[in-house]
């Protein structure tokens, strides 16, 4: 797929079920991994990232050694490039009307604890503001939120591992409400 220019797809790295790394391109130049795609106030994600692909067809759980390498990796990359924690997202993250991936099978929870992305905090004490703002809220964590309803299922997607239900709840609300607190 990387060789086809008719795809104009590449990353810099490609990790395999069985852990193994391939180091595709150098880390300063530009793949074309993220396409047309958005986080923050940042709109050209191929020249301000790091693409890392990992082979799964979004159906099974990813491998552990597949994981593993990943944390490795990601621990390495990170001391190098200074890349702040919450600077580690997905695919859906950054493009939520194009892309449905890494799937529901995708430990968002165990990155976050190792220090790569944010994690929501627990939410029973958690009282919501009075007026509280769902789409500024999304908006403040990163999120591109010209199609709120994209923007939902890609949350429920990573942090409640829902694929189904495409509202929020109060509780939904809460967690949202938690990770706009840890991006402020």
């Amino acid at each position: 797929t990387f060789t086809l220019p008719r795809t104009q797809v590449s990353a810099h790295y490609v990790i395999c079920r069985d852990g193994l790394v391939h180091h595709m391109l150098n880390d300063y130049l530009r793949a074309w991994h993220g396409g047309v795609a958005r986080w923050g106030n940042v709109t050209d994600i191929n020249s301000a990232s790091i693409g890392i692909e990992l082979d799964n067809n979004g159906e099974e759980p990813f491998s552990e050694a597949q994981i593993e390498s990943l944390l490795i990796l990601l621990e390495r990359l990170k001391k190098a490039h200074s890349i702040p924690t919450a600077n580690f997202i997905g695919h859906s993250d950054i493009a939520p009307t194009r892309k449905n991936d890494p799937s529901v099978f995708f430990d968002w929870n165990k990155l976050a604890n190792h220090g790569f992305g944010l994690w929501y905090d627990d939410t029973s004490r958690i009282s919501l503001p009075l007026v509280f703002n769902t789409q500024q809220a999304f908006r403040i964590v990163g999120y591109d939120v010209r199609d709120t309803s994209a923007v939902i299922a890609t949350f429920k997607r990573k942090f409640l591992n829902d694929n189904k239900n495409k509202s929020l709840n109060e509780g939904d609300r809460k967690i949202l409400y938690s990770l706009m607190l840890k991006s402020l």
